[in-house]
């Protein structure tokens, strides 16, 4: 799952998988042992419908647990998803392989420190109060759906630390380019990051990112973080020159067509 060449380190995952449950929201968790099953009715995001194992030695009772698992995602009306991070046991990756679960979405855990920030071009806004404008501008923009605005809504409203909705639009109000923060402790992280698909390398998203940096050192964070999926080389791009760096990986594993525990 993580290349050879990067040994996670395990306090820090643990702190950002805790930080990100925190960050964007379920409107329902449960755990079974060390394994935190996170499920939202009106939200499809896989982050926050999925079960999240975080504990390597967590190992006992597979087949039993992830039964009981997919019975509630049926409850829900979602597909069993398991997201499997370096905290997750190696033999639950195993058992996922024998039965033929499908690996997809591998995803990039990535780190800036502030000492490297480069913020040259940031906008010092205050952000945007009208959560359901930022939403409509977002959908405009094609990375959420009309279908996810009420859950959405609902998971913003349920994340503990500060939040920072920015938007850019022209003198006409169409959509430039949009990003969601949220400040927790020490780290701010970065979300829903999108430019107008229509005007795409003029810069936009770069100073979308820094301008939701810049308020987060404002609040005090020291780092910043964001999550991207690694085949998006266009977005891995964007973050590398900006100074993120990697810390570790992580891939959903879902259910065979047909599955019921």
């Amino acid at each position: 799952m993580t290349p050879p060449s990067i040994a996670p380190e395990l306090p820090l995952v643990r702190r950002l998988e805790a930080i990100s449950f925190r960050s964007w929201p379920a409107t329902t968790t449960v755990f079974d042992g060390t394994w935190v099953i996170r499920l939202s009715a009106r939200h499809s995001s896989k982050r926050a419908n999925s079960v999240n194992p975080l504990d390597r030695g967590d190992q006992s009772d597979l087949s039993n647990r992830v039964a009981r698992a997919a019975r509630r995602f049926q409850g829900f009306g979602r597909p069993l998803v398991f997201r499997q991070s370096p905290l997750a046991p190696p033999q639950l990756d195993n058992f996922f392989d024998a039965g033929g679960w499908r690996r997809f979405d591998e995803t990039r855990v990535m780190v800036l420190d502030f000492k490297n920030a480069e913020l040259t071009g940031a906008v010092d806004q205050l952000p945007l109060k009208d959560v359901g404008r930022w939403i409509d501008q977002c959908i405009a923009m094609g990375s959420v759906t009309k279908d996810d605005k009420p859950g959405l809504s609902e998971l913003i409203g349920l994340v503990e630390g500060d939040v920072g909705l920015f938007l850019s639009e022209d003198s006409l109000g169409v959509p430039l380019s949009a990003a969601m923060a949220v400040r927790y402790g020490e780290f701010v992280g970065l979300f829903e990051i999108v430019s107008n698909p229509d005007m795409r390398q003029l810069g936009l998203g770069r100073r979308m990112v820094r301008t939701a940096l810049l308020w987060g050192r404002e609040r005090g964070a020291r780092q910043a973080w964001l999550q991207v999926v690694a085949n998006n080389q266009a977005a891995n791009n964007l973050y590398e020159s900006e100074g993120f760096s990697e810390v570790y990986r992580y891939v959903y594993r879902q259910a065979p067509e047909g599955y019921s525990g």
